[in-house]
């Protein structure tokens, strides 16, 4: 059994401690909003918080997550995180999905990079294209995207 704390519920997953982060989420708990992409960590589909930092799901074992927080888009979306509402709203706002299926790792990076930022700060575009760079759409909405981040950061200030 392999004890893990996920959107802040403790859990006990019976399950390889090889598995990916991802599959625990997806398979075992029924958390379907992180996506699969590439299975190699390259394009950020399934980005998730692992106390408070961005990794990538596809490719961290649950072993490695042990005892620590875990946090996902259905968490930050649908919880009381100030910064992820601010996120969700500018997404909303700004038209930012078209397929919609790199959203959850995009918001995921967004409110990892936001959360980084001294409060009052308001990030360069070259600050939230950084940020951003490991997640990729293929939509093409990066100028919808940094437009969202720019505008959730001053919501937060």
């Amino acid at each position: 059994m392999t004890p893990l704390n996920v959107n802040g519920r403790p859990q006990a997953l019976d399950a390889d401690p090889g598995t990916p982060i991802l599959w625990a989420l997806r398979d075992n708990l029924g958390l379907t909003g992180t996506k699969f992409g590439c299975g190699a960590a390259l394009c950020g589909a399934c980005t998730v918080h692992l106390n408070g930092q961005a990794i990538r799901s596809c490719v961290t074992p649950i072993s490695a997550a042990a005892g620590q927080k875990i946090t996902t888009i259905e968490a930050v979306t649908a919880g009381s995180d100030r910064i992820g509402k601010a996120v969700h709203a500018a997404w909303v706002k700004h038209d930012v999905a078209q397929c919609g299926y790199c959203q959850s790792g995009q918001i995921m990076s967004a409110t990892a990079f936001l959360k980084t930022l001294p409060k009052g700060k308001q990030p360069t575009a070259a600050e939230i294209d950084a940020a951003m760079a490991g997640n990729l759409c293929r939509c093409g909405t990066y100028a919808r995207i940094r437009a969202a981040v720019a505008d959730a950061a001053r919501a937060l200030a």
